[in-house]
């Protein structure tokens, strides 16, 4: 007679539950960043926005809560203002470099 295994229950991944310092936040930007994709910034705005407290993020960067997530959703389509405004709040600085 074989034991019933209990089936392995699975977490969803979360980035913003890993960015717990600046240099975690550097590191995951960085590498986003070199993606070359628009969307995936937006999300990963979002993850650091969600590790440091969206309400916080939000008011920091002059903006409503629900127009924070607005900005940061799939497909948004924010302006470059607003982007960032959000960087700045966040504490994340955009540099470029000979490519």
């Amino acid at each position: 007679m074989t034991k019933a295994k209990t089936p392995m229950k699975l977490v969803a991944f979360d980035a913003a539950r890993y960015l717990d310092d600046d240099e975690a936040v550097a590191e995951y930007m960085t590498a986003v960043l070199e993606a070359n994709d628009p969307d995936l910034l937006l999300l990963a705005l979002g993850d650091v926005a969600r590790a440091r407290g969206m309400a916080q993020v939000a008011k920091d960067a002059g903006l409503g809560r629900e127009s924070l997530y607005k900005a940061l959703a799939p497909g948004a389509k924010p302006r470059f203002e607003t982007v960032m405004r959000v960087a700045r709040a966040l504490g994340v600085k955009f540099t470029a470099q000979p490519a």
